[in-house]
């Protein structure tokens, strides 16, 4: 009577311990069973292996400003390394469409990754095969890392060094989309200041021969400079304003021009490797002793909590027969 009106399973520790001692047969066979199913499974997983790069951003520094800039004070350094701002803008770039579309057609991953052209949504599923296996990001020390996955340690590693290479590639082309285009409105800019300069500086030339020639002209000398002065003074006062103020356009200009043309055919890299991928020996994945140990944890959790329940509805139901 005693033992069937204990309904319920409010274990102390000690209690649990000593429950458990009673259903070890059970929870051993449990145990015994998950353990040895999960070695069977993990060594039907595929293996993978992981490689790494590690790379700082470069800082966005001009380099046409660093090398052409005559106040110090004012200039960049273009060998610096980049802060949070270009960790991200590489994070950004890392995982764009044209490095990824790059990646795909190079190693034929379609057909690496066993997806069929044919099927549902093929570039869906090879996205998002590319994406669980290719991940890029931000170190507790403002590197980025560029980490990949594969069946084959020699395709990781080519694939993680690859993308590295590409950041290059792809940074450098963005950029002179526009470099180019700001370089051709200067050049334009410059050109025609160049040419007017070059104009008015003829023509102050012509007029100061008509002024020497009208000097030299027979008659009083005296009133021979009084007329030069009162018939071209003005215009050649005029002209010489002309001549300077298109003298320091052209010249800032020219700086504006060699800056443009820099920036227009620069190659700099984009970021600094400090490690390269190498093709690893040992497998990253399946970790075949973490598969067994929460597996069979797992397994004896559940096994435990069904064999609680199933007593407390065997209790239940002696209690009602006995009423």
């Amino acid at each position: 009577m005693e033992n069937a009106k204990q309904t319920g399973y409010n274990f102390s520790s000690v209690d649990l311990l000593i429950y458990i001692w009673k259903k070890r047969a059970i929870l051993i066979g449990v145990g015994l069973i998950a353990g040895i199913a999960s070695i069977i499974i993990s060594m039907l997983i595929t293996p993978m292996f992981q490689s790494s790069v590690i790379m700082f951003p470069a800082s966005n520094a001009s380099i046409s400003k660093d090398l052409l800039s005559q106040n110090y004070s004012g200039r960049q350094n273009v060998h610096g390394f980049g802060e949070e701002q270009e960790a991200e803008q590489l994070l950004q770039i890392l995982s764009s469409e044209p490095i990824r579309a790059r990646i795909i057609e190079k190693y034929k991953l379609m057909e690496h990754y066993d997806i069929e052209v044919s099927e549902k949504y093929p570039l869906t599923r090879l996205y998002g095969v590319y994406n669980s296996n290719i991940n890029f990001r931000l170190t507790e020390f403002m590197s980025v890392e560029v980490s990949v996955m594969d069946q084959d340690p020699e395709y990781a590693a080519n694939i993680a060094n690859d993308i590295s290479a590409l950041v290059d590639t792809v940074f450098n082309s963005m950029k002179k989309e526009r470099a180019r285009e700001a370089f051709r409105l200067v050049e334009r800019e410059y050109l025609e200041a160049e040419q007017k300069l070059s104009t008015l500086r003829d023509s102050l030339v012509f007029l100061s021969a008509q002024v020497s020639e009208n000097l030299k002209t027979s008659g009083d000398p005296t009133s021979n400079l009084i007329k030069a002065i009162s018939e071209n003074g003005a215009l050649y006062i005029t002209m010489m304003n002309m001549v300077r103020y298109e003298t320091a356009l052209v010249t800032d200009l020219s700086l504006k021009y060699k800056e443009a043309r820099l920036e227009s055919e620069q190659n700099l890299p984009h970021k600094f490797v400090v490690e390269q991928a190498y093709p690893s020996e040992k497998k990253a994945y399946p970790k075949k002793s973490l598969i067994v140990i929460v597996s069979t944890f797992t397994s004896l959790l559940f096994a435990m909590i069904v064999l609680i329940i199933i007593d407390s509805i065997r209790a239940r139901v002696a209690i009602q027969e006995e009423k």
